[in-house]
C-alpha cells in the first residue's frame, strides 16, 4: 500500500477491478479504451488512467473513452496494442507505448510515442476526477433469438456479464478474446453452445485472441471478429457486422472460417441445432 500522501501507479487486468483504494492514484488498465471501461476506472476518483487501444477499430471504439474522460478533466491515454498485451496492466506498464492521449493528459506532458510508465508518472500530477461522470450507453445485455428447439442467442456488451443461466446459449460479447494477465481465468463460466468476441486488434503476440484455444479445451466453439469490422464493446454491432479474423479449432470443425460473417455462422449453428433436435 502507498504511504499517506504518496501517489502510486496501480495495474489491473480490467477496469472492473478498480476500487476505492485507488482513489487519488493512477491506474494502468488492461481494458480497451472505450467509454464503458473509462467510466469504470474514472468513477473511483483517480488522477489518470492508461487503457489499451485494442487496435482502435471501427468507429474508433478502442479509444472513445479518452474524449469521454475529457468531459470531467480526467487525464487518459491508450497504449498501442502492438507494443503490449491487452488485458494485462503489468505488461502494459512495462512494455507499452502510448498511441493516443486526451487533452487533460496532454496538458500534463503526456504524448504519443511515450512509454506507458513515463505517461503514468506524469499523470501523478493530475487532478482527481471528483465530478459525476456522464451516463454511458454500453454495458447492456439483449436476447436476440429465443425459439423452441434451438439455443438462445444473446448479446452482452461485456463477457463478465455472463450468468450461470446462460449455459447452452450462443453468446456474442463486446469484449476482446484475451486472457486476464495471459493466464486461464473463469470469465466464461457457463458451458455455452458457442461464444464470440472482438479480436481487440489482435495485438502483440496475438494476446487479443488467446482465449480461443482455451475454450477448445471445453469443446466450446469460439471466434473473434476483426476490430475494424465492428466496434469493440458493441455486442449487437459485432453480431450484425462482424467478420471473423480468428476462430478456434472447435468452431473451424463446424464450418467457421476467417473472413466469414459472424451472423452467417450463428445461422449455421442454429440450423444444425434444429436438425439435431428433430432427430
Amino acid at each position: 500500500m502507498p504511504s499517506p500522501g504518496e501517489v502510486s501507479i496501480f495495474t489491473v487486468s480490467a477496469s472492473s477491478q478498480c476500487h476505492e483504494g485507488q482513489r487519488g492514484h493512477v491506474v494502468v488498465s488492461g481494458s480497451y479504451g472505450g467509454e464503458y471501461n473509462a467510466f469504470h476506472a474514472g468513477k473511483w476518483g483517480i488522477r489518470g488512467v492508461v487503457l489499451n487501444d485494442a487496435g482502435i477499430g471501427k468507429e474508433r471504439a478502442g479509444v472513445r473513452g479518452l474524449d469521454y474522460l475529457d468531459r470531467v478533466g480526467l487525464a487518459a491515454a491508450t497504449a498501442d496494442c502492438m507494443t503490449c498485451h491487452i488485458a494485462d496492466g503489468d505488461h502494459m506498464l512495462a512494455n507499452g507505448r502510448i498511441s493516443h492521449v486526451n487533452q487533460a493528459a496532454a496538458a500534463l506532458g503526456c504524448k504519443v510515442g511515450q512509454s506507458v510508465r513515463d505517461c503514468a508518472e506524469l499523470m501523478k500530477a493530475g487532478t482527481p476526477a471528483n465530478a459525476e461522470l456522464p451516463a454511458i450507453k454500453g454495458g447492456k445485455r439483449f436476447t436476440l433469438r429465443e425459439e423452441e428447439g434451438q439455443p438462445k442467442v444473446i448479446c452482452l456488451d461485456a463477457a463478465p456479464m455472463l450468468e450461470d443461466a446462460d449455459a447452452g446459449a450462443i453468446a456474442i460479447t463486446g469484449s476482446h478474446a484475451a486472457l486476464f494477465r495471459g493466464q486461464p481465468d473463469d470469465v466464461i463460466k457457463p458451458q455455452l453452445h458457442a461464444v464470440f468476441f472482438s479480436d481487440g486488434g489482435v495485438g502483440l503476440d496475438k494476446a487479443g485472441v488467446w482465449r480461443l484455444p482455451e475454450l477448445d479445451k471445453r469443446g466450446i466453439p469460439a471466434g473473434a471478429i476483426a476490430a475494424m469490422s465492428a466496434p469493440i464493446g458493441d455486442a449487437r454491432g459485432i453480431y450484425r457486422d462482424g467478420v471473423f479474423s480468428h476462430v478456434n479449432a472447435t468452431a473451424e470443425a463446424l464450418g467457421a472460417r476467417p473472413g466469414q460473417r459472424l451472423c452467417d455462422f450463428v445461422d449455421r449453428l442454429l440450423v444444425a441445432a434444429r436438425k439435431q433436435a428433430g432427430q
